[in-house]
């Protein structure tokens, strides 16, 4: 994939970020990634990264704080109001929707293995593009460490999330200085 990086337009910011959220069911972040770097090319995969990163140690929801990001680097404030609300003006149409859906039917059997399947589903997605960006973007080997004992932590031990970025965010920082001194030398 090449580096060339094209800025979008106002219009296009809102409509990318419309996309996101009309078609992210169960969870926005692949389909996030998939336009800003691949079909977009707002930005390259590393410069993705860096903001996906720094939108998930912020409190918020992890899409929503890189739309934020997204939107003032290429339009100020104006561009963080375009790309938050096409980002949840679509889905909140639909989840008002199926509120007074499951308000009616949710007593109805079949509904709770329905939203079961959903649930895998969108846990299926966030295993495929956290696998998609870590092959695209190479991390060495210690940083990979950092991000298995991230996944040991929360997933298996159920330490709280807060104690595991500030623990391992700073480990990962320093590795990652202490590796880009390494080479520069």
């Amino acid at each position: 994939m090449s580096d060339a990086t094209t800025p979008p337009t106002r219009l296009g910011l809102f409509l990318g970020y419309g996309k996101m959220g009309l078609l992210g069911f169960g969870g926005v972040a692949a389909w996030s990634r998939y336009v800003v770097v691949e079909d977009k090319r707002w930005m390259t995969e590393r410069e993705y990264a860096e903001v996906l990163g720094l939108g998930q140690i912020l409190p918020g929801p992890n899409v929503g704080n890189t739309a934020i990001m997204i939107g003032r680097r290429f339009h100020g404030l104006p561009g963080a109001l375009l790309a938050t609300g096409g980002l949840y003006s679509g889905p909140l149409c639909i989840l008002m929707m199926l509120a007074l859906f499951y308000d009616n039917f949710g007593q109805e059997p079949g509904v709770a293995q329905a939203m079961q399947g959903i649930a895998v589903a969108a846990a299926g997605m966030v295993v495929a593009t956290a696998l998609k960006m870590g092959q695209n973007l190479r991390p060495p080997p210690e940083l990979i460490a950092v991000g298995l004992a991230a996944v040991i932590a929360a997933a298996f031990l159920r330490l709280p999330l807060l104690l595991v970025v500030a623990i391992l965010a700073p480990l990962g920082i320093w590795l990652s200085v202490r590796r880009a001194f390494g080479e520069a030398k």
